[in-house]
């Protein structure tokens, strides 16, 4: 594959048994060869959006010691601020030209998952900020629940398998500021080549040059989303749960040519993650004498302290 494929979720939504079959089988086919698509219909408004990105704008524009204020200690950087060259990809010692945002789960206080998660960090110099950050993050992880219910479906299982495992799960949407480059970067660039930790990652703000994703044959292929799409990837955790027949794809953020140096680039990922209960143990109808078992049993709470040990996030 050497061109991301473009999915609209309103045929898995419709009354169509074919339209609904045909979202299937696009999907499964995208995710078993390159792992992306760029997904339209989804539950974000045109409005929703512009005003999350002012909000993000807003925010990091504040000075730094505004900011820091917010960069809770103790935590992985799970809620809240995380500041500039903080987080490094897998396996590379230069960090990411990145500072970035996170909101967390919304639990009900009756959850058994409540007191599991840091909470939400508020931000007191914008009125609206955590209000749209909270309505962004439900529109995409009610997309999440729908794109998951379609490869449920792929892998032979009931629609629903996945509903039990998000709900409450430990979903993150990360707002990334990446700021003007303003000397010559050593090795380093927006995000290194990567693969996400979670089941599938639903990105906004992938419009322009700069994301890329490695097809098969080492290839790296531009990932350019329409101003109405979100760019879709599966995940490490969904690509053991499968044995990797749904594939994690390794990305990058590249820098841009030296002329635009100076301008932002700003990006927002939804990290769908399960609840940290839920075995990531491969599905007995992933394995076959073609393709042995290849990873051994693992909870999402303990695959996800793994990798943010790597990352280096948490000690």
């Amino acid at each position: 594959m050497n061109k991301i494929p473009t999915v609209n979720l309103e045929d898995f939504l419709s009354d169509s048994a074919s339209r609904k079959q045909k979202f299937i089988d696009e999907i499964g086919h995208a995710y078993e060869n390159i792992g992306f698509v760029a997904l339209k219909g989804h539950f974000l408004d045109e409005k929703l959006v512009e005003n999350l990105y002012t909000e993000i704008k807003n925010f990091f524009d504040l000075p730094i010691a505004i900011k820091k204020k917010y960069e809770i200690p103790g935590i992985g950087g799970q809620r809240g601020y995380v500041s500039f060259g903080k987080e490094s990809a897998k396996g590379k010692k230069e960090a990411d030209l990145k500072e970035f945002w996170h909101f967390g789960q919304y639990v009900d206080k009756a959850s058994k998952y409540a007191n599991e998660y840091p909470k939400n960090v508020i931000v007191e110099e914008l009125d609206t900020f955590n209000k749209v950050g909270e309505k962004t993050y439900k529109m995409l992880e009610k997309t999440a629940k729908y794109v998951l219910r379609s490869l449920a479906l792929h892998l032979g299982l009931e629609e629903i398998y996945f509903d039990q495992y998000i709900k409450d799960g430990n979903s993150i949407l990360r707002p990334i500021h990446y700021p003007p480059i303003k000397t010559e970067p050593k090795g380093a660039e927006r995000a290194a080549a990567h693969g996400d930790i979670n089941l599938i990652t639903l990105l906004m703000g992938a419009q322009g040059k700069g994301l890329q994703v490695q097809n098969h044959d080492g290839e790296w292929i531009d990932a350019i989303a329409q101003p109405d799409e979100l760019m879709i990837n599966v995940g490490d955790m969904l690509s053991r749960h499968s044995n990797n027949k749904l594939k994690s794809t390794i990305h990058r953020v590249t820098n841009p040519p030296k002329e635009q140096w100076g301008t932002s680039r700003y990006s927002i990922p939804f990290f769908m993650h399960p609840v940290s209960d839920m075995k990531l143990n491969v599905l007995e109808n992933c394995i076959d004498v073609k393709t042995p078992k290849k990873y051994e049993d693992i909870t999402a709470g303990e695959f996800l302290d793994e990798r943010l040990k790597e990352l280096g996030l948490k000690k």
